[in-house]
């Protein structure tokens, strides 16, 4: 049996959504994928970045978003979740 593994990418997404939010209110999914590229996220996260939907997200909903993407595809433990 495989042992599952924290990625050396685990956090990442974390500090993506602290940046977003440090002074704003609300962000555009655009600013999230461009957020995601400046920090050079791993690829995995980049495609859950890629999943948004457009549209404008307050962080709770963005992280309600991440977070639902992260548990379709089983990562929350390598990756870990957002809040």
């Amino acid at each position: 049996m495989a042992l599952l593994k924290r990625s050396e990418s685990y956090g990442e997404l974390q500090r993506v959504v602290d940046y977003l939010f440090k002074d704003a209110q609300f962000v555009e999914r655009l600013d999230v994928v461009l957020a995601a590229e400046t920090f050079d996220i791993c690829a995995d996260l980049r495609e859950i970045v890629n999943l948004l939907p457009p549209g404008s997200y307050t962080r709770i909903a963005l992280c309600a978003q991440l977070n639902s993407s992260i548990a379709g595809h089983a990562w929350g433990y390598v990756y870990g979740t957002v809040e």
